[in-house]
Order: C-alpha cells, then sequence, then structure tokens
C-alpha cells in the first residue's frame, strides 16, 4: 500500500510549514490527486488516519480534491476527459495524446493554529 508512504510525506510536509511558522498544530491539510495517479483515496484517507498519530498533526483533518483525467491530441487537437482502457491514442486521428491532468499528486494547503 504505497498511500502509507504517500500520507507520511503529506504529514512531513505538513509538520515542516509548522514548525517554519513557529505553529504546535496542524488543523487541516488539502490535497489534490488525480484520478489518474494510482491512488486510492479511501486508502489514503485510512493511511493518513494511522499517519497522523503522535505528530504535530494527530487532530488535523484531510481534504482530498480528485482531479479529473484530460488528455489532449497533439496533432488535431481533440480533447479526452474520459479514461478508456487507458487508450492514449485520438480517437480521431489515432495520433498519440498528452495527459494534462489527473496526475496530479499535491499539497494545495495546510492550515495551522
Amino acid at each position: 500500500m504505497h498511500e502509507l508512504s504517500i500520507a507520511q510525506s503529506i504529514i512531513e510536509i505538513a509538520e515542516n510549514i509548522a514548525r517554519e511558522n513557529d505553529s504546535k498544530a496542524v488543523k487541516k491539510i488539502k490535497v489534490q490527486i488525480g484520478e489518474f495517479s494510482g491512488v486510492v483515496k479511501e486508502a489514503l484517507e485510512f493511511s493518513f488516519d494511522i499517519a497522523k498519530v503522535g505528530t504535530i498533526a494527530e487532530n488535523a483533518e484531510l481534504e482530498i480534491e480528485i482531479v479529473k483525467f484530460k488528455s489532449i491530441c497533439n496533432f488535431c487537437g481533440f480533447v479526452l476527459e474520459t479514461m478508456n482502457d487507458f487508450n492514449l491514442f485520438c480517437p480521431n486521428c489515432s495520433e498519440p495524446m498528452s495527459i494534462i491532468s489527473g496526475r496530479e499528486m499535491r499539497v494545495e494547503y495546510i492550515e495551522i493554529e
């Protein structure tokens, strides 16, 4: 379960920000996770609850925003907003498509006391 290591990294980031701002507690952490990132939201929530025990983020709430998958054809400009069998070839011209969103995994903000 790689979500546990992701949760630990999120907490480490939050703790560093809290310390830089002379804060003793993290209240809330918002993260953006792309639906193409391979992260399972429920597993991340579960892992976060385990990883935060005994840290300054122990009482923190984790808010997860799922970023939808979107790709674009580099040849004809067709935009695809669904993941169909992970086929990254344009349905219009059969050229390769580039992913423009849905792979995100970032901390958007941290609320501290």
